[in-house]
C-alpha cells in the first residue's frame, strides 16, 4: 500500500497528481498531516505543496475541462467527505490520461461520483442561503450560526455580502468551528472559543446576548407564524421535506 501525506489543500492535492506523474509512483491512500495513518503501509510519501507545481496541473487541466466541471471538482474539495482526495486524484488522472471530454464519460465511476458529491454541495449551499436566521446582537452585529454538511460558507458568502452590504455579520460553521465577519467592507475569518461553541451550537443565542429589537421582532414573528398557521393542514412530513430538521434549532418560528 503507497500513502501520499499532504497538507489537506487543494494545491496540496494537485502537487500529489505533479509528484505522481514525476515519480511514477500513484497512491492507494491520501491523508492530511493530522489523519491516523494505517497500520500497514509499504511507503509513506510526504508531499510537500508547491504553488509552482500545482499550478501547472491546474493549467493542464483547465485545458481539458469545461468550467462547468471545473466548478464541480471545487464543489467536490469543499464536500469534506473521507473519499474526497481519492475521488478527485482520480478524477484527475483519468481526465489528464485521456482525451478532452472525458468528463462526459458517464459511464465512469469516478465522473458520476464528482457529479453526485457536487450536486450534494450545491444543494447544501442553497438550503443556507434559505435558512439562514440572523440574530441582531446588543453590540449591532447580526449573527447566524449554522450547521451545514460541507464546507460551504464561501459559496453563501458573496450571497449575504450583496444582500447585506450595509450591515456587519458573521456565518459561522458550528460543524467547523470557523466563520466569517463581514464589516461593511472586507470579509475575514474568524474563530470562538470551544466555550462560546458549545453555548451556540445547538441553539439560537440566549436572548441576554440579543438587542432589544430583536427580541421583539422574535415575539412578533413567532405569533405570525402561530396565527396564520391553518391546524386542519398541519403536515409534519411535507414540512421536514421541505425545511429539513437539522435547521430547526436556529429558526425563531420553529422555536
Amino acid at each position: 500500500m503507497i500513502v501520499f501525506i499532504y497538507d489537506h489543500t487543494f494545491d496540496g492535492i494537485l502537487s500529489c497528481i505533479f509528484y505522481a506523474y514525476e515519480h511514477k509512483t500513484f497512491p492507494d491512500i491520501i491523508l492530511s498531516e493530522t489523519a491516523q495513518r494505517p497500520l500497514f503501509a509499504d511507503k509513506l510519501y510526504h508531499i510537500e505543496t508547491e504553488e509552482k507545481k500545482s499550478r501547472r496541473v491546474w493549467t493542464a487541466l483547465e485545458g481539458k475541462l469545461s468550467k462547468s466541471a471545473q466548478n464541480m471538482a471545487l464543489l467536490v474539495w469543499l464536500s469534506d467527505l473521507p473519499e474526497t482526495e481519492m475521488v478527485l486524484f482520480r478524477y484527475f488522472r483519468k481526465i489528464i490520461d485521456h482525451q478532452k471530454g472525458f468528463e462526459m464519460n458517464f459511464g465512469d465511476s469516478d465522473v458520476i461520483r464528482i457529479k453526485e458529491i457536487a450536486r450534494k454541495v450545491n444543494g447544501e449551499a442553497e438550503k443556507i442561503r434559505q435558512f439562514v436566521r440572523f440574530q441582531k446582537t446588543k453590540d449591532g452585529i447580526f449573527f447566524a450560526p449554522i450547521s451545514s454538511r460541507y464546507n460551504v460558507l464561501g459559496l453563501v458568502a458573496p450571497h449575504f455580502r450583496s444582500r447585506y452590504p450595509n450591515q456587519s455579520w458573521i456565518l459561522y460553521d458550528t460543524e467547523r468551528n470557523f466563520g466569517l465577519y463581514y464589516d461593511t467592507h472586507d470579509l475575514q475569518e474568524i474563530t470562538f472559543s470551544l466555550e462560546d461553541l458549545k453555548s451556540f451550537k445547538s441553539k439560537k443565542l440566549e436572548s441576554e446576548k440579543l438587542s432589544e429589537t430583536e427580541i421583539y421582532y422574535q415575539n412578533l414573528w413567532k405569533e405570525y407564524f402561530e396565527t396564520i398557521a391553518i391546524k386542519e393542514r398541519f403536515n409534519p412530513k411535507l414540512q421536514r421535506q421541505h425545511m429539513p430538521k437539522r435547521f430547526w434549532k436556529y429558526l425563531t418560528e420553529m422555536q
